[in-house]
């Protein structure tokens, strides 16, 4: 562990110091922040950020289950790291931090066990054209697939599943699973796929399925034609793509010249991030047992050549396991980054504020070379104090991301 001089220490004090200053003071929308304490530990209470201040990059636009708003790593990015910092992100999923980060001109760093979260997050990291797109699907073989799997057919128009299937090999050869050497383009293409393979509407390649941002089973599928009474469409595949990947681009992509480290793996265990390198960490886990990834993605392993059996996700079914696997994770955390570095560990709000498991971060960080600043509350609806803390109040309470704020000694 790094040993900090007196200086160092005043210093980053006086760093640590000046943040919650102006989380204090902060009144973008209107309302003051509420200072509270609970259990000893401080809580500010405010709406810090809010998906109506404006809309995110559009490059954001990829769905993911359980994932939350550019708005909440921005804020911190904006804050506490400049130009050029190393930001990082060891549950990453969809990429939301990291792709913020290589917004606003930061190294992006991230890891999560799934190996889906490199394939949804590398492509946006690097610069990509409508043109190079549109060019590279031309080149596409659409004969080439047939139908492997009749279950699919659940989902999927034959003459759609064989261009999946054509779309897959095609795939394979430029942008072989678990290589760092892939062809951009063809890894941008794979992304935009994964993220229309089941969804509402005629922007998806399957016939009407819900929700747009998880799977579900052959057997639900099946019911849901059968209510609706309907057999899959046939879908334009390089249309759909292309008219994705517009959107995704409307505000442009990430800057050439960002650096970027992306790895797969447990979050408590990441060697190919050195010691003391990153400046800030972003970050939100699994909550407990309650989202079931492994189920919600099958359907995109499967176009994507991954085994779901073979992701090691770890299931939390009770508070002393959650607790201890944070614990691990913050134990790499005081590895990688360097002394006066941050952790923003956002754990949102489960089983309606039942569970606070802020509260089971704090303790998670006890005894290790950190020094806990507080818990920030974005609360959209600032209503009464008491919904934040899971009281009924004669309303359900608010939706609130629950932000654990770490800085390392």
């Amino acid at each position: 562990m790094n040993q900090l001089s007196m200086f160092d220490r005043v210093q980053f004090a006086d760093s640590s110091a000046t943040f919650i200053a102006e989380v204090e003071a902060f009144c973008e929308f209107g309302q003051r922040t509420i200072v509270d304490s609970r259990d000893g530990i401080p809580y500010f209470i405010n709406e810090f950020w809010t998906a109506g201040q404006r809309q995110a990059h559009s490059i954001h636009e990829v769905s993911y289950r359980a994932c939350f708003k550019a708005q909440l790593p921005e804020f911190f990015i904006g804050r506490l790291t400049k130009p050029g910092d190393v930001v990082f992100d060891p549950f990453m999923g969809r990429g939301t931090t990291p792709v913020q980060a290589a917004l606003m001109e930061r190294q992006a760093f991230g890891n999560d066990v799934n190996p889906l979260s490199v394939l949804l997050s590398r492509p946006r990291l690097r610069p990509i054209t409508i043109d190079a797109v549109a060019a590279a699907l031309r080149s596409v073989d659409w004969s080439a697939g047939e139908v492997r799997r009749e279950d699919l057919l659940a989902f999927y128009h034959p003459a759609t599943l064989k261009k999946l299937e054509a779309l897959r090999l095609w795939i394979e050869e430029r942008a072989p699973l678990g290589s760092t050497d892939v062809d951009p383009v063809a890894d941008w293409i794979r992304m935009v796929a994964i993220n229309r393979l089941s969804g509402h509407s005629p922007g998806f390649f399957s016939g009407r399925s819900m929700p747009p941002n998880q799977a579900v089973s052959v057997k639900a599928q099946l019911k849901i034609n059968e209510k609706l009474g309907v057999s899959p469409p046939e879908r334009d595949v390089a249309g759909v793509i292309i008219k994705k990947s517009k959107t995704l681009l409307k505000d442009g992509c990430a800057p050439s010249q960002v650096q970027s480290s992306l790895h797969t793996g447990a979050a408590w265990a990441v060697p190919g991030i050195p010691d003391a390198s990153v400046d800030l960490t972003v970050t939100s886990p699994p909550f407990l047992d309650i989202v079931q990834y492994a189920a919600d993605n099958w359907l995109r392993c499967w176009f994507a050549g991954i085994e779901p059996e073979a992701v090691a996700i770890d299931m939390h079914k009770t508070e002393e396991a959650w607790t201890l696997m944070v614990n691990r994770v913050l134990r790499e955390q005081a590895r990688i980054l360097r002394p006066g570095g941050y952790v923003a560990f956002e754990v949102g709000e489960v089983r309606n504020g039942k569970v606070l498991l802020e509260k089971l971060v704090w303790r998670a960080a006890e005894g290790l070379p950190f020094e806990r600043l507080g818990v920030m509350v974005n609360d959209q609806e600032f209503t009464k104090t008491a919904n934040c803390w899971g009281v009924d109040n004669g309303s359900k309470g608010t939706n609130t991301n629950r932000i654990v704020l770490l800085q390392r000694h």
